[in-house]
């Protein structure tokens, strides 16, 4: 008999409250989580931040070296997927996000949000076709460097999302997608993930599952990681 995973008895718990199969990809922001409109609001002052940040720091972690999940997805090519991380499941990154105060305070604004980083791809980087692993959360993304010839592209369930610089989108990862770089610059985007909106019974045991469960494992592993990387743990 096989064993399921916690994580997949609450994907199947959430299913039917999703709209399952005919869940939409893309989301409206205004009307599903007009709070991250505060975020795009303040696109220069991340973006000034953001600049700094890549500067300052030679030395990015790349996406699994901090999160070893992701090394099926992150370790495809000679090129690097670069992470800038702020935030994990009440874990905050201390020493990063002093290099970005206003978009740490903006940020702390946003309620229900799961995690909070800089996603900086390498020219020529792409990610290859998967899932994102739960569906207790929607995925935002804010464009912040994107190059203007052959900009870079999202497949999100067979549809494409063209990246522009101070646009945001909000969507469903758990549909298949990859991203291509095929240009000769960096892309870089901040992604904010966020409890996804569903009725009070399983809101409620997806904050406890976020705020309790995945905290104290997965956030607590991962942000150690993170701080090794940044110097705030020898």
């Amino acid at each position: 008999m096989k064993i399921r995973s916690f994580k997949e008895v609450l994907n199947r718990y959430f299913f039917k409250y999703v709209d399952g199969n005919n869940r939409p990809v893309f989301f409206d922001i205004d009307k599903t989580y007009p709070q991250l409109n505060e975020v795009t609001r303040h696109y220069q002052i991340i973006k000034t931040e953001f600049d700094n940040a890549y500067q300052t720091r030679n030395q990015l972690p790349n996406y699994h070296d901090i999160d070893p999940g992701e090394y099926k997805i992150s370790n495809t090519t000679e090129k690097n997927w670069k992470v800038f991380m702020l935030y994990l499941l009440g874990h905050k990154a201390v020493s990063n996000r002093e290099l970005c105060p206003e978009t740490s305070r903006i940020l702390d604004t946003i309620p229900d949000m799961i995690q909070a980083f800089f996603s900086i791809l390498e020219p020529g980087k792409t990610i290859p076709l998967h899932k994102g692993p739960y569906l207790g959360y929607l995925r935002y993304h804010l464009g912040l460097q994107i190059p203007k010839q052959n900009p870079p592209k999202l497949w999100l369930n067979s549809q494409e999302y063209t990246w522009k610089s101070g646009e945001a989108v909000l969507f469903d990862d758990t549909w298949p997608h990859a991203v291509e770089n095929h240009s000769n610059e960096v892309r870089a985007v901040l992604i904010i993930d966020v409890l996804r909106p569903m009725p009070t019974v399983p809101s409620l045991i997806n904050k406890i599952a976020a705020n309790f469960l995945a905290r104290h494992t997965y956030g607590r592993q991962v942000m150690n990681r993170v701080k090794q990387y940044s110097g705030e743990l020898d």
